[in-house]
């Protein structure tokens, strides 16, 4: 399955982008996680933020352009823009939709399926800015199967394990921020003005208190919908696994990571 996404990558990535394009948003932020590592926790306290728009899941990459004809695509062509430059125009347009009609000066995407197409967001936004969300990979098995205990664990440890290795070549493969969710929840003030001062922006304790802002609706597919996430307080992450727990095919990336193991 890892195979099938750098595939993909490689298959997209090719040839650059044009020199000459220009961005409507040319630095937006993507939060690079796995699924169940709490993108939607640090979504809503960044949401929180008067000068940062981070809103659901926008699942950009899976956003395509279809060139239904051959003269579409010729025509395209003496415009310089292959149907890759036009999807990149496409996303580009809804992030800075989102800003505008946020009124904020920051755009971030936290969709974890980002993780699989980092390199495509470098080549389409060379100055985007990363947050790289870890949490321990055994603890998000733990929290996909509670949250549907009719998964198969050896099919959630190979999902788990997909995830993090994306992430994983991401941190390799870029400049970024790295916060770890534990951290988060345990020490959230200091956590949050870090990010901070990595964005730019001055740091707020609006942050902390995310009820008194409209994140949308909590749902499936878009985010987190678990009733942690709608009390609106920052709930302390589980303790970590015992060391003996840790599935033998995540023990390397929680070692990378440094998590005991």
């Amino acid at each position: 399955m890892v195979r099938g996404v750098r595939r993909r990558i490689r298959k997209t990535a090719e040839p650059p982008v044009p020199q000459s394009a220009r961005r409507l948003v040319p630095d937006p932020v993507f939060v690079i996680s796995s699924v169940r590592s709490g993108s939607t926790l640090l979504r809503v306290l960044l949401n929180s933020h008067p000068q940062i728009r981070a809103p659901h899941e926008m699942h950009l990459r899976t956003l395509a352009v279809d060139l239904t004809k051959p003269y579409t695509k010729k025509a395209m062509t003496e415009l310089g823009l292959d149907q890759r430059e036009l999807e990149y125009l496409l996303w580009d347009r809804i992030l800075h939709r989102e800003l505008v009609l946020s009124s904020k000066q920051v755009i971030v995407d936290k969709t974890p399926g980002n993780a699989g197409v980092w390199e495509r967001l470098h080549e389409g936004w060379p100055k985007a800015r990363y947050i790289f969300l870890l949490r321990h990979p055994a603890s998000m098995v733990s929290s996909l199967i509670n949250n549907r205990p009719d998964r198969d664990p050896d099919a959630t440890v190979r999902e788990i394990r997909m995830y993090v290795e994306a992430v994983q070549a991401a941190r390799t493969g870029l400049d970024g921020l790295t916060v770890r969710y534990e951290e988060l929840t345990q020490r959230p003030e200091a956590v949050t003005r870090e990010i901070c001062a990595y964005l730019g922006v001055p740091w707020t304790s609006k942050m902390l208190d995310y009820r008194k802002g409209d994140h949308g609706p909590f749902v499936p597919f878009i985010g987190d919908w678990s009733e942690n996430i709608k009390s609106g307080k920052i709930q302390k992450a589980r303790p970590l696994p015992d060391p003996q727990d840790v599935p033998t095919a995540l023990r390397d990336i929680t070692r990378t990571w440094g998590y005991p193991c």
